[in-house]
């Protein structure tokens, strides 16, 4: 781990090259910190002064995080990098290869184990290190079956290499898609239409006299499926892994049309479609700008609608909203433009990571509004819930919300 060798101050070289390694850090915790969010913060820092440490914590603070939920994990790699030796020995004692579980484990912060690995993954432990405890606290839910907490778990409260897991559980889901019928016909035995023009060009082969009577039926084929992926910071964690199960859906079948939005909506389908998944981020990458802002739900469906609904949301196409519906435009206008886009689609879908709170209520006006025209209501929060909605997909519509109680 590189840790600055003096306070912060003095020498502006030594404090840029300071800063440069807490954003790596940070980056290797999960949070979205890149050059220009470095140069950011040097110069913030600059502008500010070092009057006292507090002065460079919200310094930092308010260039690098972006969303509540990045909050826990810059607030632990601050104490631990800028040397605060109470969360050091914590973040230490973790990396400690003997473990015993306490009579009652405490829950770990969110972000507290990708601050460790950010800090010490893939080092060996310290020379030196304090052993005050030879108990070390751990979620004792590990112990029984890394497998089925990795499934249940929050992607929020994922490490690195969980997140890694993760994303290759989603890149092996391979959903079946229920077909609709369609308005064309084919041939068919056993048909309840009786075909009389293929009837009447068989009789020609017997001068006139059928034979028998040549039935069709009705083909069937998957839908088309429509994508609208909220990018905004508060679904910055949940949107990318989303989007790690688009790529794999993409990659099983056709006619998939991928957007995502923010302050502005962005198609992305080409980009997605791509072969490898490390490509296919990379092209996204460039293409979006406004990851992890803020959000337009009602000015970005009102760009779909008249841009790009006729395009793609014909011969019965399904719509998977992903957002957490919280909104600051206009509610009139969200109440417009999501009927349009219910009576243009056979089947709305709603996504929202905020079910996986036991108890929400529905009490923002966005998410009232939205709840007014979807056909379902689901949670995005783990791998439980994209295995359910993959195989709710390959089911008839049912119109699935949550119970009342959860709801």
């Amino acid at each position: 781990m590189t840790r600055p060798a003096a306070p912060p101050g003095g020498d502006g070289g030594r404090l840029a090259e300071n800063i440069m390694h807490f954003a790596r850090v940070l980056r290797r915790a999960g949070l979205d910190v890149g050059t220009v969010q470095v140069l950011d913060a040097v110069q913030a820092v600059e502008v500010c002064g070092l009057a006292s440490r507090r002065d460079l914590y919200w310094t930092l603070h308010a260039v690098f995080v972006k969303s509540k939920a990045d909050r826990a994990v810059f607030d632990q790699a601050f104490h631990i990098f800028w040397r605060k030796p109470a969360f050091l020995q914590q973040m230490m004692a973790m990396m400690l290869p003997e473990i015993a579980v306490p009579a009652q484990p405490r829950r770990r912060d969110p972000g507290e184990a990708r601050v460790g690995e950010a800090l010490f993954g893939g080092r060996d432990r310290p020379a030196g290190a304090a052993r005050e405890s030879e108990v070390v606290e751990v979620e004792a839910s590990l112990t029984f079956s890394p497998r089925e907490v990795l499934h249940r778990k929050d992607f929020e409260q994922m490490t690195a290499a969980e997140l890694a897991e993760a994303r290759r559980a989603i890149a092996e889901m391979r959903p079946v898609w229920a077909e609709v019928p369609t308005r064309r016909l084919a041939p068919a035995a056993r048909g309840q239409r009786i075909d009389m023009r293929r009837t009447f060009r068989a009789g020609l082969r017997t001068g006139g006299e059928p034979l028998g009577l040549l039935r069709s039926q009705r083909t069937t084929r998957e839908p088309p499926l429509v994508v609208l992926c909220d990018i905004s910071g508060s679904m910055s964690v949940y949107s990318r892994m989303f989007l790690h199960f688009l790529h794999a859906v993409t990659s099983e079948r056709h006619r998939v049309a991928s957007f995502v939005f923010g302050t502005r909506l962005t198609p992305i389908t080409r980009q997605i479609a791509r072969r490898d998944v490390d490509e296919a981020f990379a092209a996204v990458g460039e293409t979006v700008v406004d990851w992890s802002g803020g959000t337009r739900i009602g000015a970005c469906l009102r760009e779909f609608n008249y841009r790009w609904g006729r395009r793609v949301l014909g011969q019965g196409a399904h719509v998977l909203l992903v957002s957490d519906g919280l909104d600051r435009d206009d509610a009139g206008l969200l109440e417009r433009e999501i009927d349009r886009l219910h009576r243009s689609c056979r089947r709305l879908v709603w996504l929202n990571p905020l079910l996986r709170y036991d108890r929400f209520e529905p009490r923002a006006a966005g998410v009232r509004i939205i709840l007014r025209h979807v056909d379902e209501f689901r949670p995005v929060h783990n791998l439980a819930s994209l295995a359910d909605l993959a195989r709710a997909l390959s089911a008839p519509a049912t119109g699935y919300r949550p119970a009342p109680a959860a709801a």
